[in-house]
């Protein structure tokens, strides 16, 4: 665009000029060998124009020819390097697509065309080629190679790092990870790989020192930094936690304070102030993060703030986190499993009854198969009920990466990503179909003097029918017969009904007697040889 306006003013320029020469009279005269030439101005002024016109352009001949071996000789270089890109930029889209073969080719016509030595990327496509083709020692070797030049360094200390991650050689990954750091430490997959592998290891001081130079190259967000933070902070205190409780604590306070929700940092700190006897301050801890997220593991740190408390006194704190978090299902679930080892049955159904009806789960069939052995001892009931929690969903977990775990850990041990784990279903068993829980949790079942009462009572009504078909008999049949009868009759019903004395000690009873037994609805019944157990409960935590 200026080129054109340039080109336009000096149009202009010379018009305006000549057609003020063209009004201005006047004569140039020239004497050359003694002859006078005259002419007009405007001829003059022409004349002048042409001449330079004409000397610009032989100028312009007389270069051309000078440099055109130059100009021949780029155009040809210029046609090799653009054949030699075009084949390394198809090698690379090969080596990408898996396609060895083809990036092979392309790598040996484009090393004919371009120069190595300045062309860092043919290194590059050579031993993506190796890798696709299996050979993995020719390509470290190659990215080894390229250590030396500084344009190809951190391309290199790349490609070691993922040759080492695929042999899951760790030591190699710190080294070429920290080194990458120390070459660019903008590099976010050479920060955040020294920080998994850190993490890994236990080194969780170091750990914290690249996540603090994290931040203020702001590679990562404020947020991210302090939860990622108070990971390390967690995993530092339970390291701690027997050794040096003191730093357990400082460590655990600090990540509570940056994530208070974060149950594994509540109970962290929690569990150092409880041994070094600041019991009301972990409690305080705990009933934060109660407040703000309920968590399984953060009422069991609660109600087990001191040791060797009673049943009793473990119920009294429960139900004071059922007051700083009503009808939540966690605080129904802790407040069921202390009232049932309080001995309060009723209100440890009741706590049930509300998580059956809010969330059914796993552990909340359970624990009514505990409450209803603790309380009846009706192995029929405790059946029914475990049978619901079999295909009762599952109750939530520590979930990395598809690993499931009852504890969490600051990292996934199968990619060791930091703050991997999450408390959530496990991904398998959500969706899954349960039976119909036609049970009534505040129905208590049979305790065995019911059943041996229900059991005297059935042999009475079959003894009172027997009795009155052998007066019947004893009216048609002759004395004798009716007699012989009778006692056959009478021999029976001992056999078959078994007298109460014979169902509390059941073991007397002669090994050739047929007991009469009336089964309990639902029940599949109890192998007569098995022996009772001294605890039968089902344990939920």
């Amino acid at each position: 665009m200026l080129r054109v306006l340039f080109f336009v003013l000096i149009v202009f320029a010379l018009g305006f000029g000549f057609a003020f020469l063209a009004d201005i009279p006047g004569e140039v005269v020239l004497t050359v060998a003694n002859q006078e030439i005259t002419i007009s101005l405007m001829v003059a002024a022409i004349a002048i124009v042409t001449v330079i016109v004409a000397v610009m352009f032989i100028w312009w001949v007389l270069k051309l020819l000078l440099t055109s071996p130059d100009r021949v000789q780029r155009f040809f270089r210029s046609r090799k390097r653009d054949r030699g890109y075009q084949s390394l930029s198809t090698g690379m889209i090969a080596a990408g697509a898996g396609d060895g073969a083809t990036a092979r080719k392309m790598l040996k016509r484009a090393d004919g065309l371009l120069d190595s030595t300045t062309e860092p990327l043919l290194h590059l496509l050579d031993a993506q080629a190796m890798m696709l083709e299996g050979r993995y020692d020719d390509a470290r070797k190659k990215f080894e190679e390229m250590l030396e030049d500084p344009e190809t360094r951190l391309l290199s200390l790349r490609g070691l790092y993922v040759e080492a991650q695929r042999l899951g050689e760790r030591d190699a990954q710190r080294h070429y990870a920290e080194k990458a750091v120390e070459v660019a430490p903008q590099l976010n997959w050479a920060s955040n790989a020294a920080l998994d592998l850190k993490t890994a290891d236990g080194d969780w001081d170091g750990a914290i020192r690249l996540l603090d130079k994290q931040k203020s190259a702001k590679q990562v967000s404020k947020e991210d930094a302090a939860r990622k933070r108070a990971v390390l902070l967690t995993a530092m205190a339970m390291e701690f936690a027997e050794t040096d409780p003191a730093k357990a604590k400082s460590a655990g306070m600090e990540a509570h304070k940056l994530a208070p929700e974060f149950a594994p940092a509540a109970v962290a700190a929690a569990e150092a102030a409880f041994g070094l006897n600041e019991t009301r301050r972990g409690v305080k801890i705990l009933e934060t993060t109660w407040r703000k997220e309920p968590h399984p593991q953060v009422g069991l740190a609660y109600v087990n703030a001191k040791a060797g408390e009673s049943a009793a006194d473990r119920l009294k704190r429960a139900k004071r986190l059922e007051q700083i978090k009503p009808s939540h299902v966690e605080t129904n679930m802790i407040v069921g499993q202390m009232a049932m080892e309080a001995g309060e049955f009723e209100t440890a159904r009741r706590a049930v009854a509300d998580v059956l009806k809010a969330e059914p789960r796993e552990s909340a069939f359970v624990l009514m198969a505990d409450i209803e052995d603790a309380e009846t001892g009706d192995q029929g009931k405790v059946r029914e009920w475990m049978a619901r929690a079999v295909r009762a969903p599952r109750d939530a977990a520590w979930t990395a990466d598809g690993f499931v775990s009852q504890k969490w850990a600051p990292f996934s041990p199968l990619t060791g990503k930091i703050d991997a784990f999450e408390w959530k279903v496990p991904v398998e068993t959500v969706g899954a179909k349960m039976i119909e829980n036609d049970l009534d949790p505040m129905e208590p079942g049979k305790t065995a003097e019911v059943l041996t009462a229900e059991i005297a009572a059935a042999g009475a009504i079959i003894a009172g029918v027997v009795e009155a078909d052998i007066e019947k008999a004893a009216e048609t049949q002759p004395p004798k017969e009716a007699k012989n009868t009778a006692a056959e009759v009478a021999q029976a019903i001992v056999v078959e009904t078994p007298l109460k004395e014979d169902v509390e000690q059941d073991e007397a009873l002669d090994s050739s007697a047929e007991e009469l037994k009336v089964p309990i609805p639902d029940d599949p019944g109890i192998d007569p040889d098995e022996k009772p157990e001294e605890d039968r409960r089902f344990r939920l935590f």
